[in-house]
């Protein structure tokens, strides 16, 4: 029971990453509150780009929770687009959900992780770590998010408060099956050689929560700042 007692906040709740993690934290003793957009039983409804929505959905879980230990940003999105196709609103929309949405979470956390000299773990990407075609707007978000946690890892370290990323490559949730819709005229063979995982496939994202309770649990007591990849080797 590695998080016996522990009191867990976790964004993107509804699906993949983000339920089999909340999930996961659940069947290891932590009492879990799961924030998503999309409503569900039990579930706290948050749009994580909206700054008082979250300050909302956090003060509902501190007070079901009584305190923060492990603040958890799971919830993202990626649509791909050719750059010439690539509207503002989708640009924003990913630097919204994707930088901005833990940014704002983990600020809205964070007395209560100063109480309990908690930790953040955020899932990042490893398109945060290289060049991808037709998903500039990913990558740049991803890019951007894993160095806003490291700064937070410095910054926060004189409080007792680790700060992690975890850069997963294909993992099979509903997200990347609908990031491609409607993209057409590319050149595939480019964008499998960047995009894609061996020959053992998507990853089931079991195994991204288990990276995820890794960071957060007292195994890893002494890492902060860092960029965990699992990706079965695709990033070479």
């Amino acid at each position: 029971m590695r998080f016996d007692g522990k009191r867990v906040v976790v964004t993107g709740a509804a699906s993949g990453i983000g339920a089999e993690t909340a999930a996961l934290f659940a069947r290891d003793g932590a009492s879990v509150v799961g924030l998503d957009i999309v409503p569900g039983p039990d579930l706290v409804r948050c749009d994580v780009t909206d700054q008082h929505s979250v300050r909302e959905a956090v003060a509902l879980a501190v007070d079901r929770l009584g305190g923060v230990d492990v603040c958890l940003n799971v919830a993202g999105i990626n649509t791909f687009s050719k750059i010439e196709d690539l509207s503002m609103d989708t640009w924003q929309r990913h630097l919204a959900v994707n930088l901005t949405g833990p940014m704002l979470i983990t600020q809205a956390t964070l007395p209560h992780l100063r109480s309990s000299r908690g930790n953040v773990v955020t899932v990042a990407s490893i398109s945060g770590l290289q060049g991808q075609p037709y998903n500039a707007a990913y990558c740049a978000s991803k890019g951007g998010l894993l160095l806003l946690m490291k700064s937070l890892a410095v910054e926060l370290a004189a409080d007792g408060i680790r700060v992690n990323c975890v850069c997963p490559g294909g993992v099979d949730t509903p997200m990347p099956a609908g990031a491609v819709t409607g993209l057409t005229g590319i050149d595939f063979g480019l964008f499998d050689r960047m995009t894609g995982v061996l020959d053992a496939g998507m990853m089931p994202p079991i195994d991204i929560a288990e990276a995820i309770a890794y960071l957060a649990s007292d195994a890893a007591a002494s890492v902060t700042g860092a960029s965990l990849v699992v990706d079965r080797g695709t990033l070479w």
